[in-house]
């Protein structure tokens, strides 16, 4: 029998960018990046204004690889800033587009990924998919306890790459993710990391609760904390600019560039190989912290995201968490991948897809 053959389109915007692949199956046919100036940006006053734009971008860069839209099966958007969702696809329908559009959560660019699908979809009478959105939410209730009634904590990481790491990495071994327990980190411009358990993430490390990063500060003395909010120094613009954009590497070192950080360290900077050490330590202290949530049963530790391309920080964090289980290092973000991956299973019938339900 002859293997079907679906081609995938894949988006992902970013903030100053929309990252595309079209993968046949599981092979990726090529791959582009479409920079947005800030000039180019400038007349929108927020992300959804940028829908336009951004799709006829997307289809600019198609054409630029001479590659015809009715040649597709499905697309494939990141999933926005929805309300908590459950893990794997959704199909986007006219719900969810007016969800967004009318009703965002947060003027965040993932939201567009979405309705740049749904828009090149629909003409051609293919599914649109968001795929492990960033909404995911599958913490159990003793999770969720902050130990401040008015503040409760959320499921808030790298979802898409961390559980496509995981899917990728236990079907190399031939196993079923929900046999086993796995801890995986991303590290990224930010750092979060997930304790998996029946494939289901049952606890996270978000980016402002573990380990600083290239530019967030990650988790800090919170008293000291509200004594900077309320030294006349800061408004809430600026003390969250100092924990999310101008916190960690930038904060110390004055780069969000770890490759330039490695570079001091070799060059003899001891003060930025104490940083990136401390940045390590901070890391592998969380991945500890998620090993006690399943009693120390840890199967397997996936190191992923872009710093994981390092094998000095890498090298860092193993040496303090080997102990407690086989460390596995997946490099890369790795996010138009499984949404072309996530999709490739629904068309297949390994998986459903979820319908959005606007509360």
């Amino acid at each position: 029998m002859t293997t079907p053959q679906y081609r995938i389109l894949s988006i992902n915007p970013g903030s100053t960018s929309t990252k595309i692949a079209v993968y046949e199956n599981e092979r990726e046919l090529f791959q582009k990046k479409v920079d947005h100036s800030a000039a180019e940006l400038a007349p929108f006053q927020t992300m959804v204004d940028q829908f336009q734009m951004r799709k006829q971008a997307v289809l600019a860069a198609l054409a630029e690889e001479n590659f015809a839209c009715d040649r597709l099966s499905a697309v494939a958007g990141r999933g926005g800033k929805l309300p908590p969702l459950k893990k794997g696809a959704y199909r986007v329908d006219r719900d969810m587009v007016d969800f967004l559009v009318h009703r965002p959560i947060d003027d965040h660019a993932s939201n567009l990924g979405a309705l740049i699908a749904h828009e090149i979809a629909a003409p051609l009478d293919i599914p649109a998919f968001i795929y492990d959105a960033v909404v995911v939410d599958e913490l159990e209730d003793i999770a969720r306890i902050s130990g401040a009634p008015q503040m409760t904590r959320r499921a808030s990481c790298h979802v898409l790459n961390m559980r496509a790491m995981a899917i990728k990495t236990m079907k190399e071994r031939k196993l079923p993710l929900e046999s086993k327990n796995l801890i995986v980190c991303h590290l990224g411009g930010g750092i979060t990391a997930t304790v998996i358990r029946g494939g289901r993430m049952i606890d996270v490390l978000s980016d402002e609760e573990g380990a600083f990063s290239p530019e967030r500060a990650g988790r800090v003395p919170c008293r000291q904390l509200v004594d900077l909010c309320f030294s006349g120094k800061y408004d809430r613009n600026s003390a969250t600019r100092l924990m999310r954009g101008k916190g960690g590497l930038v904060a110390y070192l004055g780069t969000n560039s770890a490759l330039e950080v490695e570079q001091r360290i070799d060059g003899g900077d001891k003060n930025a190989e104490l940083i990136y050490k401390a940045m390590a330590y901070q890391t592998a202290k969380g991945i500890g912290e998620l090993a006690t949530v399943v009693c120390g049963d840890v199967d397997m530790i996936i190191l992923t995201g872009a710093i994981a391309h390092s094998r000095r920080m890498m090298q860092w964090i193993t040496e303090r968490v080997g102990f407690i289980a086989p460390v596995r290092v997946v490099p890369g973000e790795n996010e138009l991948e499984a949404l072309a991956y996530g999709a490739l299973r629904v068309l297949r019938g390994e998986e459903g897809a979820h319908k959005f339900l606007a509360p």
